[in-house]
């Protein structure tokens, strides 16, 4: 999973533990790790939600000033399924 760089900082220090990304398929799987920086993303949950649950609250929650922003960051190419994907990050050893 990449993650912009004004994101890194917050998720590093657990202030931010989801990601709403707009994809055709999923790109990450539930157990899985992801390298980010020095430690791995690790992949929690992961479940399909629709638009209409994309609130003000869970784009914050995300790490963005709202929706418009979220949205400007979470579509990937010609997807237009939305995923919530809930992560935390392991420092490294």
């Amino acid at each position: 999973m990449q993650f912009t760089k004004r994101l890194r900082g917050p998720i590093k220090r657990g202030e931010v533990t989801t990601s709403i990304r707009i994809w055709q398929r999923p790109h990450v799987s539930v157990g899985n790790r992801y390298v980010l920086e020095e430690g791995h993303i690790v992949v929690d949950k992961l479940r399909k939600i629709d638009f209409e649950d994309i609130t003000p609250a869970l784009a914050r929650e995300s790490g963005f000033m709202g929706v418009a922003d979220l949205l400007k960051t979470a579509k990937h190419g010609s997807g237009e399924i939305v995923y919530l994907i809930e992560f935390h990050y392991e420092r490294p050893n």
